[in-house]
């Protein structure tokens, strides 16, 4: 009898949960996504380049009769996407005339990338500032929002996800 008691917990434990219910999720994870997706071909060079083109293109979306300035950093950082893959990370930032409302500008970033069908999320960062994540899948991802000062847009960018080559060091500036 307890031998069959035993057996009825094992096999209960190995079932798992009934698909649908409210402890499995429905979502693919980002790691699973970012696998499923990854170009196994993509170097650290090609992803940073494709990355800075990406934030020039969101910048381009600012109103031409804004006065503006663009200061793409030419160096970034290399981050773990998990144990065998990484991404470039970067950022730009625009400097628009004092007094302009930033809130608008990226609404309609974010507007210009949900009508091409793109994934984009927005929320409020801790100092309230409105901001967007733009995904376009395999780890690629660009979070626009208010600068540092009230007068700048920062794009903070991460490149598809890559495998680096053996013998390189993911550590300093990329």
């Amino acid at each position: 009898m307890a031998f069959m008691l035993v057996v009825s917990i094992g096999l209960a434990g190995c079932a798992g949960p009934p698909i649908g219910s409210s402890t499995e999720s429905t979502v693919p994870t980002a790691a699973k996504t970012q696998e499923a997706t990854m170009n196994a071909e993509l170097t650290w060079q090609q992803a940073k380049a494709h990355t800075q083109a990406m934030e020039l293109e969101i910048a381009a979306l600012i109103p031409k009769n804004a006065d503006y300035s663009i200061d793409q950093k030419k160096k970034g950082m290399l981050l773990s996407c998990n144990s065998t893959q990484h991404k470039w990370k970067g950022s730009t930032t625009i400097t628009v005339v004092g007094g302009t409302n930033i809130e608008p500008i990226v609404k309609d970033i974010e507007a210009h990338y949900r009508a091409k069908g793109t994934k984009v999320s927005a929320d409020r960062n801790v100092d309230e500032d409105y901001r967007i994540q733009i995904d376009l899948g395999g780890g690629e991802n660009y979070i626009v929002a208010e600068g540092l000062a009230p007068n700048e847009i920062r794009i903070a960018s991460g490149s598809e996800c890559f495998i680096l080559p053996e013998g390189i060091y993911p550590g300093g500036d990329f």
